[in-house]
């Protein structure tokens, strides 16, 4: 199965300019970022090379910050990309120095996290980047494979074991549970394992398996702390690590300041169901399972997470509730714009709390559930 990435031909056009920005790709390990950039690289009649930065010698010489040096390693070569270049020390002013001292060379570096990558680069390369996130595989992308009524079909699938491209492709259930083991167990956060600043690492692992069991509730971090016999501080500066590692992701509380709304807790969620349900050993099919509802929201909101940021949308997300009850599971507020929607695995059509339509007026409001799932998703 060839899956086209959605940002493929975008970076493609980038890199077809006469003067293009670096390109800065972001994403979890093993989401295809490097098999995209080999793809893009096939597709353009230029000279290319890949550096990894597992050889000694190529990293000592973009540590070097050596014009001559750098000039040497990229002579012959119209495009270079530097894989997993967060591990290069002052990867930063490399990249600045090679943009500033070579215009005629078109520059790619890919990090599997943003917190480590992008802290590096921030102010020497001010300007002088265009930066894209590659998530695991989307039902958009999919959509463009399968017609509408196997994209049906194939929902409880990428329910239950996500979108990571080996995994995709594994032939039956065992070897997408052992590929989906393996990403889990450690592989996928590897890079926060390597922080200094991580005192409790056998802890990390248990944390995810608390977010997991809490995907679509409110997440205390008091609660977690104590279940953990960790402080709440500790417990969130590793939620933020696992975020800005793409592992999971927060929605907080929306409030225009009304008393009643709820918004000093956040909801937190995994950018792929498969590293979820891997934590907790759960792969049964959707009919047996007491928490498809939780899988239901966790999917349409991290596909509709995956097109805005795929089409360049500026939308702050949200979830909603007040302390009387009534909630809406995700809230968008793009401009003067804002969209409430319920979501609902079952093909049962909800209207809006009606504390949300009088508080909120103009606001617009979905119900989303499988037989309308499209629309949300742009799919055809």
């Amino acid at each position: 199965m060839i899956v086209i990435r959605q940002i493929e031909v975008e970076i493609i056009q980038i890199l077809s300019q006469k003067k293009s920005k670096i390109i800065v790709l972001y994403g979890p390990r093993q989401v295809g970022k490097t098999t995209l950039v080999k793809t893009v690289f096939s597709k353009l009649s230029k000279k290319s090379v890949l550096f990894t930065t597992d050889d000694r010698e190529i990293s000592r010489i973009l540590s070097s910050q050596d014009l001559n040096q750098l000039r040497l390693l990229t002579a012959g070569y119209d495009i270079v990309c530097i894989d997993e270049a967060q591990r290069i020390e002052n990867i930063g002013l490399t990249l600045k120095l090679m943009y500033d001292n070579m215009p005629e060379l078109k520059i790619i570096a890919t990090g599997s996290s943003s917190f480590d990558l992008a802290n590096k680069i921030k102010e020497p390369l001010t300007g002088r980047t265009r930066t894209y996130t590659l998530f695991p595989i989307a039902l958009k992308e999919l959509d463009a494979v399968y017609p509408p009524y196997e994209l049906d079909r194939y929902l409880e699938a990428h329910m239950i074991y996500g979108g990571y491209p080996d995994v995709l492709v594994c032939e039956n259930q065992a070897e997408k549970i052992r590929d989906l083991n393996e990403l889990s167990s450690s592989y996928l956060y590897q890079d926060i394992l390597e922080l200094k600043s991580i005192k409790y690492a056998s802890k990390l692992q248990d944390l995810l398996k608390l977010l997991a069991f809490q995907i679509g509730s409110e997440v205390s971090l008091s609660e977690l702390g104590q279940k953990l016999e960790m402080n709440k501080d500790t417990i969130a500066h590793y939620i933020d690590l696992l975020e800005k590692s793409f592992v999971i992701f927060r929605l907080s509380g929306f409030s225009r300041n009304l008393r009643k709304e709820v918004t000093k807790m956040n909801k937190i969620y995994f950018y792929d169901l498969g590293i979820r349900n891997s934590l907790i050993q759960n792969f049964s099919p959707l009919n047996l399972r007491a928490d498809r509802g939780a899988l239901w929201e966790n999917m349409l909101i991290i596909e509709r997470l995956k097109q805005n940021a795929y089409q360049g949308k500026i939308v702050r997300s949200y979830f909603w509730r007040i302390h009387t009850g009534a909630e809406l599971d995700y809230i968008e507020e793009s401009g003067v714009e804002l969209s409430g929607y319920e979501f609902k695995f079952s093909r049962k059509i909800s209207n809006p709390p009606a504390a949300w339509t009088a508080a909120y007026p103009e606001a617009h409001f979905d119900s989303v559930s499988r037989d309308t799932y499209r629309p949300f998703l742009n799919l055809k």
